[in-house]
């Protein structure tokens, strides 16, 4: 075997190990599966985070997410963005949840239904995580770990979606 192509196949495997923490990084909840958790980092002082993930529903009835809690803050709730129809933007608390219909994925996304961690302890630092819980109907209760990305990041791995 030439070296060439022994050393490709150990950047291959190096490459593929280093991909192994973002695959584990899933959790279940009867027939839903939470996909990458995971919030921004906060700068010295701030009282409010986002929290976002999917839910990916793989059963055949719906379910519906609850609630989110969080010792992270003094209050959790699950909030919606939308734009009206002057193009300012409003964002409200969700009464009553979400549903997640059979087959279709729910997406926390920043712009869209977030989690609000509000009244926040202390800073959200880039690298740690934070556990949270989320409720749903049907599935029950799950623990989860946010991950923390960077300032101003869009998913969570860098700013990278």
């Amino acid at each position: 075997m030439s070296f060439s192509i022994l050393r490709a196949g150990v950047l291959a495997l190096a490459a593929f190990s280093l991909s192994l923490p973002a695959l584990a990084h899933e959790f279940e909840a009867g027939n839903l599966e939470i996909v990458h958790p995971w919030s921004r980092a906060t700068p010295a002082g701030a009282k409010v985070a986002g929290g976002f993930f999917k839910v990916e529903n793989k059963g055949d009835t719906p379910d519906r997410l609850l609630s989110v809690g969080s010792d992270i803050a003094e209050k959790v709730q699950v909030h919606e963005m939308t734009m009206t129809a002057e193009g300012m933007a409003s964002m409200n608390e969700v009464t009553g949840g979400i549903e997640i219909a059979p087959g279709a994925t729910l997406e926390l996304k920043p712009g869209s239904y977030h989690v609000m961690f509000i009244g926040l302890k202390h800073p959200l630092v880039e690298g740690e995580k934070f556990k949270g819980t989320l409720t749903f109907e049907k599935a029950g209760t799950v623990e989860v770990d946010f991950v923390v990305g960077p300032l101003g990041g869009t998913s969570g791995h860098g700013t990278m979606q």
